[in-house]
């Protein structure tokens, strides 16, 4: 797994008194105090950087807001960012797609949880002190992220691009994008050590449901949280050519987009 994506809780134990490493939980704060934390690790909750009523697509903060979260948790613009939750990775998933949109380059994902990392690393109950810094995110640009619009969406369902469908079979059945298949973000996760399974059998889950390296990628959910995690894995990985639908079916709908209904046929479904 490329190490500029996702990182070891060794890794991270290596370098927690590095000072241009920034360790940021994104639980909730009374899990981040209550239950305890990463050393050194600054509390970003999930909340404070999704909202669906800012000007940028889909649920992403804008730029000022994400600017200030950052700023007040102590992060540089050229400091290594590594996130965390304790739900397999699908929260902080979601604060490295957001922090990636508005132009932050080395943001990476703890792999694992905090339930992982605290098996065989200390933990803290000590909320760091924070210097609060000047942080400007850059605007957010279609084109200068990974993430694509509707229009883009439309345009890859006239190519021979896979659509992946992250979300639960009910979900699914319910209605999804023509000729998607679904792969459920979960199926990467080994449920025993809380981390990711092997890149090989990584490799051999995405192939079973058409997902090679050769083919274009779009990633699609209803609101673009658990898409955030298969996205993570699959630049780990180094598949190049994933889009990540923000807008995901909650927009799709919206516009009255086409969608199928029904269940998935192997090997698309999850079982």
């Amino acid at each position: 797994m490329d190490e500029s994506v996702v990182v070891s809780p060794d890794w991270l134990a290596t370098r927690l008194e590095d000072p241009n490493v920034r360790v940021v939980d994104v639980r909730d704060a009374w899990e981040y105090g209550g239950i305890g934390h990463v050393p050194g690790a600054v509390n970003v909750p999930f909340d404070s950087y999704r909202d669906e009523t800012a000007d940028d697509p889909g649920t992403l903060p804008g730029a000022t807001a994400f600017g200030d979260l950052l700023g007040r948790a102590g992060v540089e613009p050229d400091d290594t960012i590594v996130a965390y939750d304790d739900t397999h990775g699908v929260f902080a998933a979601r604060f490295f797609v957001t922090a990636r949109a508005y132009g932050h380059a080395d943001v990476r994902l703890l792999d694992g949880d905090f339930s992982a990392w605290s098996r065989e690393h200390e933990t803290s109950s000590d909320e760091p002190a924070v210097e609060r810094t000047d942080y400007a995110a850059e605007p957010f640009s279609f084109a200068e992220s990974p993430l694509v619009d509707r229009a883009a969406v439309e345009d890859a369902l006239e190519r021979d691009a896979v659509l992946v469908d992250t979300r639960d079979p009910e979900e699914f059945a319910d209605a999804h994008l023509p000729g998607a298949v679904r792969f459920d973000w979960r199926a990467v996760v080994d449920d025993e050590t809380r981390r990711l399974k092997p890149a090989a059998e990584l490799e051999s889950l995405l192939a079973d449901r058409g997902v090679t390296r050769d083919r274009e990628v779009v990633l699609y959910c209803n609101t673009a949280r658990r898409i955030s995690h298969t996205y993570v894995v699959l630049r780990a990985l180094g598949y190049d050519d994933v889009a990540f639908y923000e807008g995901s079916l909650t927009e799709w709908l919206a516009n009255d987009g086409e969608v199928e209904t029904g269940t998935a046929t192997p090997p698309a479904e999850l079982e």
